[in-house]
């Protein structure tokens, strides 16, 4: 196994930056390259040693520098973790230092890909780490520490146990081809099969919950023009970021910002005002906001609260709301019992309703602030699928009278596609996959 190594804080200027190095080598290269009152191959694990880095007899920088030996550390094997002024150049420099000493730059995602291989976690917590970095509310955050603490792998666990003794069980009728399974164990085998689907299922429930707290819901803001659609996006950020005007067709193309709304991440999505018009550029605009209201998670549709209600508007489906705008010039009485949210964006009027009818409408059943241990996300569902569509198979050929032999390539298959979720099943081409959107150095 190579020794690694990668600048893992971000790009740019900073008070500290942070350098790690992974590996057999590892402890090597440091004594190699750091002078201090200690050596770190003779220091205890652990424990921060400040010193110099050196190259030759320049001075590249002062240091503090961790040793952390094999197996207790993130990636199970000898690590060591440089703290450095924050500066590129001497980042760069120690990195290349590193390099010149036999390491070699470390892959997207390989720390944590070492770690998984190593055993120190399963593949969900692993995949939980970049969602820990990534979380944009206090929810996701809260999701994907309770995922890095393994909570979904145990329940995967739990789940592959009780598949692998039934598929155990079903096996042994076929090392005995005399015997039939008897409609005893028949029932016995379908009862625990069906308990094994119902916490499958239960899973693939969470998978709304995690795409919006990984990925936000898509929330498109639309309308006619001159409705106070920009401004509503700038009262909801809490600046301006989109232009607002008198002359109606400011807005040309979507514009996207991202809030948080009591722990649910919102992907604000201000568009183009709906009208007829022969400008090619607002019609592409317009053509532009009819796709994004496609494939929108919540639809915003504002309107001129003290104007006529021509169309007789209203919120035309369960994921969309309906927004009365500019009440502080007084309501159209053709809006009088219209279902809708009543605002000011000049006065913030309405804005903590509108906030309430937002939380509401997004919760309906697809996020559960009192638990997000469990989310699982666009991979996990697709295994869980998997997995839910063998064990009904598996049932079906059991509840025909089948012989064992069709029953356990069913079991097996889904044992196989459960284990996918946690890495037991894992392959070059999946790990690949996941571990390339991490962060290089992580």
């Amino acid at each position: 196994m190579p020794t690694i190594t990668a600048i893992s804080t971000p790009f740019g200027e900073g008070a500290i930056a942070q350098l790690r190095l992974g590996g057999p080598r590892s402890v090597a290269i440091a004594d190699e390259i750091f002078h201090g009152k200690s050596v770190p191959s003779q220091s205890q694990a652990r424990t921060q040693l400040f010193g110099k880095i050196v190259d030759g007899s320049e001075v590249i920088d002062e240091v503090l520098l961790s040793v952390f030996r094999a197996p207790a550390s993130y990636t199970g094997e000898d690590l060591v973790e440089i703290n450095c002024h924050g500066g590129i150049l001497v980042t760069r420099r120690i990195l290349a230092l590193l390099l010149d000493r036999g390491a070699r730059l470390a892959e997207p995602g390989e720390f944590t890909r070492r770690a998984f291989l190593n055993g120190k976690m399963d593949l969900t917590q692993a995949e939980a780490v970049m969602d820990l970095i990534k979380a944009r509310t206090s929810l996701a955050l809260r999701a994907a520490t309770e995922q890095l603490e393994g909570r979904l792998g145990a329940r995967i666990m739990e789940i592959r146990e009780t598949l692998l003794a039934l598929l155990a069980h079903v096996e042994a009728f076929i090392d005995f081809p005399d015997e039939n399974i008897d409609p005893d164990t028949g029932r016995a085998l379908l009862e625990k099969l069906d308990e094994a689907r119902s916490r499958i299922l239960a899973l693939l429930r969470t998978a709304d919950q995690g795409r919006i707290l990984r990925e936000g819901v898509r929330t498109v803001i639309c309308g006619e023009p001159n409705v106070g659609k920009s401004s509503l996006l700038n009262v909801l950020l809490g600046y301006e970021r989109a232009i607002v005007s008198e002359i109606p067709g400011t807005t040309r193309d979507t514009i996207e910002e991202i809030i948080n709304l009591r722990g649910i991440p919102l992907r604000l999505v201000d568009t183009a005002g709906l009208r007829k018009s022969s400008d090619a550029v607002e019609c592409e605009g317009m053509s532009r906001t009819m796709k994004s209201i496609e494939r929108a998670d919540l639809v915003l549709r504002v309107a001129d609260g003290s104007m006529e209600n021509l169309n007789r508007r209203h919120a035309e489906a369960l994921s969309e709301i309906l927004i009365l705008n500019k009440i502080d010039l007084g309501e159209h009485e053709s809006w009088s019992g219209m279902d809708a949210v009543r605002i000011s964006c000049k006065t913030n009027a309405g804005l903590d309703v509108l906030a309430d009818s937002i939380f509401s409408r997004v919760m309906g059943g697809r996020v559960n602030t009192a638990d997000v241990s469990v989310a699982i996300n666009a991979r996990h569902q697709a295994c869980l699928k998997n997995a839910e569509r063998y064990c009904e198979a598996a049932g079906a050929a059991i509840k025909d009278g089948l012989s064992a032999e069709f029953v356990a390539v069913d079991m097996r298959a889904a044992l196989d596609a459960v284990g996918e979720v946690v890495g037991k099943a894992d392959t070059e081409e999946l790990l690949g996959k996941i571990f390339s959107t991490f962060c290089i150095g992580k």
